[in-house]
């Protein structure tokens, strides 16, 4: 709603009445311009609006205030528990519960019910300005550390944090005004601990179906390891390593766990005698590139000979490309390449046979042969790297004895604190935006604008298909948002207020600052890092 009157010295909670709080689509946010403000905030000037869960930064708030609902009922059970809220699945969150008797299905129906009993009563969730040592104070007497070091690690002398019934916490981002606001959720026992499944943008009642995400959930558990043999869990501690000179073994460890699973992944390949065809795929800025030059040298290692093969050269005829939803050129859709010609190229490969192999001009839109022959060693594994590679489809008739696949993206466990995660997907737009300004000229904000059409890319092409990977590869750096912090902030601080996509340059911003940071001069040269700030031995930008 939009309201043209005085709005001097009020607050955005002004502009409601506050029975819409338990409505049918409750209000969230308050937004002026291009920035959001929480229902308690002062309006500043302009044209002020009320958006509610239709918003993907309301929804946001709706998701964060719900994980306060949920930590505030499992301490109100529990009382000396400890939750961690650890990543994204199938739609919802991953969490555990810490506590003398291990989580059960009986405890989770508990603790929904607390959660239930918390919003009926629509308790007021107040924010509270402090200084930095009090805050330190209140979560030494909770024991919960990982919020003392990154508050000791902010460089800010006073800090928020959100208060309901006598419950701190600190939390970063928007708040909703009150409890009330959630009008659908569910919690799910998922061992050792639960699902957090909330809504998404748009219908505030609908709870998206549950999937099971076994591959990806096992990932996340074997990275979750990782982090413990790094002794990072959190940012605060990362930030100490940093602080205490301590970076140069974490990087070295780090970069040694990524290349001792990527030397499994050929072991794995390599005890299948009758893998032929390796297919590679993963969203953008997972690092493809890198890993598959990785790889090579692995197979390499174990007798093998990689070939390499582009998809981008089985692209049909510009004027045949598919039409999509939007009226243009659908170039991601599987219907884009001569999914025909690629198979009976690789079948006569797999025969002993010699194959020109297309090659295709983007300038001309057209297909072009260029004598380009091809055959394959005895000892010769192909590769390919595109976002079909673990669509079925594409290799259909293809033996399914011969293929390989390997699913790869940055999948990061490390979070803010137990109670504020880090999404894979903020990491990635961060990889996007420095590559994109160092090695391709584009801007920031180009690269914002451009990220809701490449994450629909990626949930009909790539998502649906990830657990049909023979392995998956998580390709997150535990250091690296200290490395490509210098660079994204420098492109983010271009953004205007005026621009569509100040609101999210904003956020990754504030977020961005909670690191510490490291030279990139510090990072080795065949780092997978290196694919976004330049300086990989693979190839130049």
């Amino acid at each position: 709603m939009d309201k043209m009157v005085n709005n001097k010295n009020k607050t955005f909670f002004d502009l409601i009445n506050p029975e819409e709080l338990t409505g049918v689509n409750p209000p969230l946010l308050g937004k002026c311009g291009n920035k959001y403000y929480e229902l308690r905030d002062e309006i500043p000037e302009g044209k002020p609006k009320i958006v509610g869960n239709e918003d993907a930064y309301a929804n946001k708030a709706y998701i964060r205030t719900l994980q306060f609902v949920l930590i505030h009922a499992v301490l109100n059970l529990y009382k000396d528990a400890r939750i961690s809220l650890d990543h994204s699945i199938s739609k919802g969150i991953f969490g555990q519960i810490h506590k003398e008797k291990a989580l059960d299905e009986f405890d989770i129906t508990d603790i929904k019910n607390k959660m239930q009993e918390i919003i009926d009563k629509n308790i007021v969730i107040n924010e509270v300005s402090m200084l930095k040592s009090d805050a330190v104070k209140i979560f030494e007497d909770y024991g919960m550390i990982d919020k003392v070091k990154l508050i000791n690690s902010i460089d800010k002398d006073k800090i928020s944090l959100y208060e309901l019934e006598g419950r701190y916490d600190y939390f970063y981002g928007e708040m909703a005004y009150s409890t009330g606001v959630l009008k659908s959720f569910d919690l799910i026992y998922y061992e050792p601990g639960f699902l957090l499944k909330y809504p998404q943008k748009g219908d505030i009642n609908i709870i998206p179906k549950y999937i099971e995400q076994k591959k990806l959930f096992s990932v996340f558990y074997e990275t979750g390891k990782w982090l413990n043999i790094l002794e990072v869990a959190n940012v605060g501690s990362l930030n100490e390593k940093v602080m205490n000179n301590e970076i140069g073994d974490l990087i070295r460890v780090s970069e040694a766990l990524h290349e001792k699973k990527i030397a499994y992944i050929a072991d794995m390949i390599h005890e299948r005698e009758d893998v032929k065809l390796i297919l590679i795929a993963g969203p953008s800025s997972s690092g493809k590139t890198t890993f598959a030059n990785r790889l090579a040298i692995q197979l390499r290692v174990n007798g093998l000979i990689p070939v390499p093969i582009g998809l981008d050269d089985y692209f049909v005829n510009r004027e045949n490309t598919p039409i999509g939803e939007d009226g243009k050129p659908d170039f991601e859709c599987l219907e884009a390449l001569d999914v025909k010609l690629f198979n009976d190229n690789l079948n006569s490969l797999f025969r002993g046979e010699e194959v020109e192999i297309p090659s295709f001009n983007f300038k001309t839109g057209k297909r072009e042969w260029i004598g380009r022959k091809l055959s394959l060693p005895y000892n010769g594994v192909i590769v390919v790297e595109g976002i079909h590679g673990l669509n079925e489809e594409l290799t259909a008739h293809i033996d399914k004895k011969y293929k390989f696949k390997i699913y790869i993206s940055a999948l990061t466990q490390l979070n803010i604190d137990s109670h504020n995660r880090i999404s894979t997907t903020d990491v990635r737009k961060i990889r996007r935006i420095v590559r994109d300004y160092l090695s391709r000229g584009y801007d920031a904000e180009g690269t914002l604008a451009m990220w809701d059409s490449i994450r629909r890319g990626e949930e009909k092409n790539i998502f649906v298909h990830q657990e049909q990977a023979d392995v998956m590869f998580n390709s997150t750096l535990v250091y690296e948002l200290c490395v490509l912090k210098k660079y994204a902030l420098q492109e983010l601080s271009k953004i205007s207020e005026e621009s569509s996509s100040y609101a999210e340059a904003h956020r990754l911003k504030s977020f961005l600052k909670f690191f510490k940071d490291i030279d990139k001069d510090m990072v080795p040269e065949n780092s997978l890092l290196r694919e976004f700030i330049g300086g990989s031995c693979f190839y130049k930008y």
